[in-house]
């Protein structure tokens, strides 16, 4: 028989025994690994409200933040990579649309019109 870490042995038993449902998604606790956040009193005591206000645990309230967090930075990151690759190609080759393209571009779809970019040019 295998000697289990204690960390490891009470994966084992909580996985059996709790389950933990995020978002439609079940989770053992096997899943889920346990981290340290310090964070000062004040915050600590308005996540309690809120998530008693939520009906709520704590954790849950935590751990939506940082999803929700992280999302959202993972989405501002891929638009500064793209933004930093458009900036790459118009150095290289020059290719652009003038402000006033773009916005009689976007006055055409916000009128409802089924519209063509405006076509890049030097």
């Amino acid at each position: 028989m295998t000697k289990l870490s204690r960390s490891d042995a009470l994966d084992e038993v909580l996985s059996s025994t709790y389950k933990y449902h995020f978002k439609g998604v079940t989770m053992s606790a096997a899943t889920l690994r346990p981290t340290t956040v310090k964070i000062d009193a004040e915050t600590k005591e308005r996540v309690k409200r809120l998530a008693d206000a939520r009906n709520r645990s704590s954790h849950w309230m935590i751990l939506e933040a940082i999803r929700q967090y992280v999302g959202r930075e993972e989405k501002r990151e891929l638009m500064r990579q793209d933004a930093h690759h458009a900036w790459s190609n118009y150095q290289e080759n020059g290719l652009h649309v003038t402000h006033e393209e773009a916005d009689a571009w976007m006055a055409k779809l916000e009128a409802g019109q089924d519209a063509e970019p405006p076509i890049c040019h030097v």
